[in-house]
C-alpha cells in the first residue's frame, strides 16, 4: 500500500483506528476523518508512533452534518490530488430518536446518508486514483432489516433503535450495490462488509452493565478490522465489486439487499434528501 492515499472514517476508535493502524503499517498514507478533534490527533498520534509512519493525518469530520462533509471533502483535495480507497467505517446506534443537524434521524442521517454524501463528494477524486476501492461497512444485522418505505426517519411510529440500525445498514448494501453498478468502467469498485460482532464505542448508549455483559462475547476491534482491511487491500479482489463479505469471503446479501428496483428506489430517494439539505444549507 505504499504511496496509496487511505481514507478511514470513525478512525479514533474501535475498528476504524484499528483498520486505519493496519493500512498505516503497511506504509499508506492514512487519513483519520473524526469527528472529535482531540481524539482523532491523538489517535493519530498513537497510530504513527506504533506504526512508525509519519503519514497520518486527522481531519474533522461529522457525518451528521453537510457541511462538515464537505469541509473534509474540500480538505482532502487541497493536499491530495488522488484518493485509492474510502473506508466508510464510521456509524451510530441510539435508543432514542435524535436528529442530525441536517434534520434527518440520527441512525439513517448519519449511517446511510452521511456515508452517501461523503462517498459521492469524494467520488472525483477516487476516479482519479489507481484502481481505487471503496468499503461500506455494513453488518450481518441488515439481514433483519426492512426499508419502511413510507417512514424512514420513524416520524409517523414509535421510534426502535434497533429497527433503524437495521434499516440503515440493509441500506448500506443497497447504496453498495447501486453505487457499483454507476462506477463500471471506472476502475473504481465498491464492496460492502460486515466486521463481526465487535466491542466498540457503537453501544456507548447503552447501559454498562449490558455493555460488560455483551464484551465477554464479542470480537476485538483488531479482529473486527480483518474483513474491512482484506476488502481493501487483496489482490486477489482486483476488479470485485458489488459484493457483502463476510469472514473474507464474500456472501450473498439479503434478498432485499439483492432486489434491484429496492437499491434504484433508495438511490433516487438519497439523492432528493441531499438535495435538500444542500438547499436548506444555502438559504441559511
Amino acid at each position: 500500500m505504499t504511496a496509496k492515499i487511505c481514507i478511514v472514517t470513525g478512525a479514533n476508535t474501535g475498528i476504524g483506528k484499528e483498520t486505519a493502524r493496519a493500512l498505516a503499517r503497511s506504509g499508506a498514507t492514512v487519513i483519520l476523518g473524526c469527528r472529535d478533534a482531540a481524539k482523532g490527533e491523538a489517535a493519530r498520534a498513537d497510530i504513527a508512533e506504533t506504526t512508525k509512519n509519519p503519514d497520518v493525518v486527522a481531519l474533522p469530520l461529522d457525518l451528521a452534518d453537510s457541511a462538515s462533509i464537505r469541509g473534509f471533502a474540500r480538505g482532502v483535495a487541497e493536499r491530495y490530488r488522488t484518493v485509492d480507497l474510502l473506508v466508510n467505517n464510521a456509524g451510530v446506534t441510539a435508543r432514542h430518536r435524535s436528529v442530525t443537524k441536517d434534520g434527518f434521524e440520527t441512525t439513517f442521517g448519519v449511517n446511510h446518508l452521511g456515508t452517501a454524501r461523503l462517498t459521492l463528494e469524494l467520488l472525483d477524486l477516487l476516479k482519479k486514483g489507481d484502481h481505487a476501492r471503496i468499503v461500506v461497512l455494513s453488518s450481518g444485522l441488515h439481514y433483519r432489516g426492512k426499508m419502511a418505505w413510507d417512514d424512514l426517519q420513524f416520524t409517523k411510529r414509535k421510534y426502535d433503535g434497533i429497527k433503524a440500525y437495521n434499516q440503515s445498514k440493509l441500506a448500506n448494501v443497497l447504496f453498495t450495490k447501486a453505487l457499483a453498478r454507476r462506477l463500471e468502467g471506472t476502475g473504481v469498485t465498491v464492496n460492502a462488509v460486515h466486521p463481526g460482532v465487535v466491542a466498540t464505542e457503537l453501544t456507548r448508549d447503552y447501559p454498562r452493565a449490558l455493555i460488560a455483559i455483551m464484551q465477554l462475547f464479542l470480537l476485538s476491534p483488531e479482529r473486527g478490522a480483518d474483513c474491512s482491511v482484506f476488502v481493501a487491500t487483496s489482490p486477489d479482489l482486483a476488479g470485485v465489486t458489488g459484493e457483502y463479505f463476510e469472514k473474507l469471503r464474500s456472501k450473498p446479501a439479503s434478498r432485499e439487499g439483492q432486489d434491484v428496483e429496492a437499491q434504484e428506489r433508495l438511490w433516487k430517494l438519497t439523492e432528493d434528501l441531499l438535495a435538500q439539505a444542500k438547499e436548506v444549507a444555502q438559504a441559511a
